[in-house]
């Protein structure tokens, strides 16, 4: 037959096919979230997320240590604290003896080579359980910020290279740039969660910090996932307030806002994979409905591909040890 351009010839056997790969993801795109404990020699699995666990100081240094081994260079660090440290003002944020704030400057002592991103957003330090203080059942947008620049300035000084605010409020991304800057950390950079949707695939990491609110949800602040455009609302605010990075969150059922993004900013965009993707992979192939190693890959490949330079995942030990 007369074809003149027959695709396949480019598909041909394994060495073409690698040779015209058009997108890969490797360990350096990749951030790995961990969750830290109170005490000594702790780990606990979370149910929701076979595989991931919680761990105390000294094993999260373990940890973090044998990711660098494996290439993994960058961790999003979440605290899961006692009730007892959580009141409305999420003044445990400021401890500088505390859990977080310390392991954050013993990480950067033992392993300077880390790169450590916080979380920026009040619920795990809260009372209420919500990303912004609350007054009369309403979240406070302008007094939160007031607390979040506290917070971001505290986590710079305790030596966090990326700071992410993940709260939702209005302004908030040029606020506490102007904070670590008036404080003299202008080299602390900002991963603004731009895009942070309302979804219900946040269940399995509420459950390992126990941080779920204890009213209401989080409609206010979060986006709704029926809208696009509002995300590039969201994302030119940000770019202007200083932002370094702009995140979508979650990634699997966002691949559109991704590209919306990167088409339409020339700063990295990041994207989270988060619990709710990494858990149902994890239960279809506990059960043998699919091979998870592939469909892992092949989720990580498709956030890159809608233009996600940088992907936080909670497959990143297990994809960087595959691929070792």
């Amino acid at each position: 037959m007369d074809i003149s351009h027959r695709p396949r010839r480019n598909r041909k056997n394994a060495s073409i096919r690698k040779l015209v790969q058009e997108n890969t993801v490797s360990v350096n795109d990749l951030i790995f979230p961990l969750f830290l404990i109170e005490g000594k020699n702790k780990t606990s699995e979370v149910k929701s997320m076979p595989g991931i666990y919680r761990l105390s100081q000294d094993l999260l240094l373990k940890e973090i240590e044998t990711c660098m081994k494996l290439g993994i260079s960058t961790f999003d660090l979440f605290p899961n604290l006692d009730a007892k440290l959580k009141d409305k003002t999420a003044s445990e944020s400021l401890n500088t003896k505390g859990l977080y704030l310390s392991t954050i400057k013993k990480i950067k002592k033992e392993l300077p080579e880390a790169v450590i991103m916080t979380d920026v957003a009040m619920d795990p330090y809260s009372s209420d359980g919500h990303d912004g203080y609350v007054k009369n059942g309403e979240i406070v947008n302008d007094l939160t910020l007031e607390i979040l620049a506290k917070m971001a300035v505290a986590q710079a000084q305790a030596g966090a290279d990326i700071i992410g605010p993940s709260d939702m409020m209005d302004g908030r991304v040029g606020y506490i740039r102007e904070a670590l800057d008036d404080q003299g950390f202008s080299n602390v950079s900002i991963m603004s969660y731009t895009a942070k949707y309302a979804s219900a695939f946040y269940g399995p990491f509420r459950d390992a910090l126990d941080s779920a609110p204890k009213f209401g949800d989080k409609k206010t602040y979060q986006m709704n996932p029926a809208n696009s455009k509002e995300a590039l609302l969201e994302a030119d605010l940000d770019y202007n307030e200083g932002a370094d990075f702009l995140m979508v969150k979650p990634a699997m059922s966002y691949l559109d806002i991704i590209k919306l993004l990167n088409d339409n900013f020339n700063i990295p965009i990041a994207a989270y994979n988060v619990s709710g993707e990494y858990a149902m992979v994890k239960a279809a192939g506990a059960k043998g409905w699919i091979d998870a190693a592939r469909i892992r890959d092949e989720i990580l490949l498709s956030i890159k591909r809608a233009g996600a330079s940088v992907i936080l995942t909670y497959f990143a030990k297990e994809f960087a040890l595959a691929k070792k």
